[in-house]
This record gives structure tokens, C-alpha cells and sequence, in this order.
């Protein structure tokens, strides 16, 4: 007997149900754990959490600074790492467009490699179209991220002097540590997306391999914001201040 065929549509009749099950599990545990993340970091207990702690001080400090070009530097350094994965998001695009443009020339030298699981050109392309769909989703996260850093700039440049009263500079160093941070949970968004996008690769490998692999990304992503040494190590830090 053949595998089963998924008969949701006219859109993907033909894919086997098993990836169709498999791609929306992938989904649920991705969303379900950027939920994790939003909600652990609204209560203070997460890698963000801290971080936007530690921009506040860095925003508070640079407040009692007359020269504040090694701020700027910091600020031009973090737009580039955001702005060089923009970059690669859309080469990484280009080559998945390039591929789905080859049909079934590209779907027959999968099949003669030694891992492809069985399958037909439909479920082939549509494995390729998700994870094109997934870097789109990066690239946006990344532009965004890279027009908030933008802001953050702009904002700065317009921080309140020496000799401005504290009150002022508190609420100054909240918001604009609260923009950065907002900068910051777009550019994470984008790396989520990319470490989701290599467990999609072993997808063309088995659905099974695949489901494996995505837990395999969730089980790091969480031990690195909530489990890591550069989370306590940067709590330290706060407490020792």
C-alpha cells in the first residue's frame, strides 16, 4: 500500500498527510515555545529579561557622559551583525527561488541521493516553499530589527545632557533600553527562525528525523536563554552592582 495522501485541498493534494501532520507540529512547537519565551521574559526570568536590564544601566550610564562616541560604536556594532543576516537571509532566498524554479530536474537529483525519503515533486516543493517562507519571515524579523536599531540611534543622539535633573534621565534610560530591547527580540526572532530552518533541512530527510530535530532545537534554544551560564553569569552582574 501507498502512504497516505492528505486530502485537505486542492492546494496540497498529492503531499503525504505524514508531512503535512509533521510540518504542523513543527509549527506548534516553534510558536509554543516563542510563548514560553515571551512569558518568562515578561516575568524577569529569561536571558532577555536581564539584558534589558543590563541596557537600562548601559542608557543610564551613558547619560552621565559628555563624550558618547564608544556608545554610537556599540549601537553601529550591533546593526551590522543584524544587517549581515539580512543579508544572508536573502541569499539563502535567492537559492531556495532557484531551486523551485528547477522542478523536477532539482527533484531528480534528490532522489538519487542516498538519504531522500520516498516522495513525489509535490511534497518536494512544498518542503522547499516552507523554508522559503521560514527566511522570509527572518528577513523581515532582521529589517525590522535593523529600523529599530535605526531609532535607537536617533534617540540617542537626543539624550539628555550632564547637567539634565535625574528624573529626566531615568526616563530617558527606560525607554530607550525598552527600544533596544525591542530591536533585540526582533533580531532574536530572526535567529529563532534560522535554527528552526536547519531542522526543517533533515525534513527532506524523514519526517520522523525531522520532529527530532526540531525538539532537539527547542531543547537548546531554551537551555540557552533560561539554563545558560551567560544568564547567570549576567545576574551576577546586576547583583553585584
Amino acid at each position: 500500500m501507498g502512504r497516505p495522501v492528505c486530502r485537505m485541498g486542492p492546494m496540497i493534494q498529492g503531499i503525504p498527510t505524514a508531512d503535512v501532520l509533521a510540518f504542523l507540529a513543527f509549527l506548534a512547537m516553534w510558536v509554543g515555545y516563542a510563548v514560553l519565551a515571551e512569558h518568562r521574559t515578561v516575568r524577569g526570568r529569561s536571558l532577555s529579561a536581564v539584558m534589558m536590564r543590563q541596557r537600562r544601566a548601559w542608557m543610564r550610564a551613558m547619560c552621565e557622559r559628555d563624550n558618547r562616541i564608544t556608545d554610537a560604536s556599540l549601537v553601529a556594532a550591533l546593526m551590522r551583525s543584524v544587517s549581515f543576516f539580512a543579508s544572508a537571509s536573502i541569499l539563502v532566498l535567492g537559492g531556495l527561488v532557484a531551486l523551485m524554479g528547477s522542478g523536477e530536474r532539482a527533484f531528480a537529483v534528490y532522489q538519487e541521493m542516498p538519504f531522500a525519503s520516498p516522495g513525489n515533486l509535490e511534497a518536494f516543493e512544498m518542503k522547499v516553499l516552507m523554508m522559503a517562507v521560514v527566511f522570509v519571515y527572518a528577513f523581515f524579523q532582521f529589517t525590522w530589527s535593523l529600523r529599530q536599531f535605526n531609532y535607537c540611534c536617533i534617540i540617542m543622539g537626543a539624550a539628555p545632557l550632564i547637567g539634565a535633573d535625574d528624573l529626566t534621565k531615568e526616563s530617558f534610560a527606560t525607554q530607550a533600553a525598552r527600544l533596544q530591547s525591542l530591536a533585540a527580540n526582533s533580531f532574536n526572532g530572526g535567529l529563532r527562525a534560522y535554527y528552526f530552518a536547519l531542522a526543517m533541512i533533515l525534513w527532506f530527510v524523514n519526517v520522523w528525523v525531522f520532529l527530532v530535530a526540531t525538539g532537539f532545537v527547542v531543547g537548546v534554544l531554551y537551555r540557552r536563554e533560561f539554563r545558560s551560564k551567560s544568564l547567570s553569569t549576567l545576574a551576577d552582574v546586576l547583583g553585584a552592582r
